[in-house]
């Protein structure tokens, strides 16, 4: 399960990275979509929820 919790976290963490250039490249036009908020919120959410899982599964 630890490897599945990596493997979702860092491609919930690249969707983030991809989803913050492309709203550096396209300008704000981009912060006024609550679509694009939203899945760029959610999916940074997700990575580091990854990551915490990671971390309590570290300690146990």
């Amino acid at each position: 399960m630890r490897a599945y919790v990596m493997t979702t976290g860092a491609v919930f963490g690249l969707i983030t990275v991809a989803h913050l250039i492309r709203f550096v490249m396209e300008g704000a036009h981009l912060a006024r979509e609550p679509l694009f908020i939203l899945l760029t919120v959610l999916t940074a959410a997700l990575c580091l929820w990854a990551g915490l899982l990671l971390r309590r599964s570290a300690r146990s």
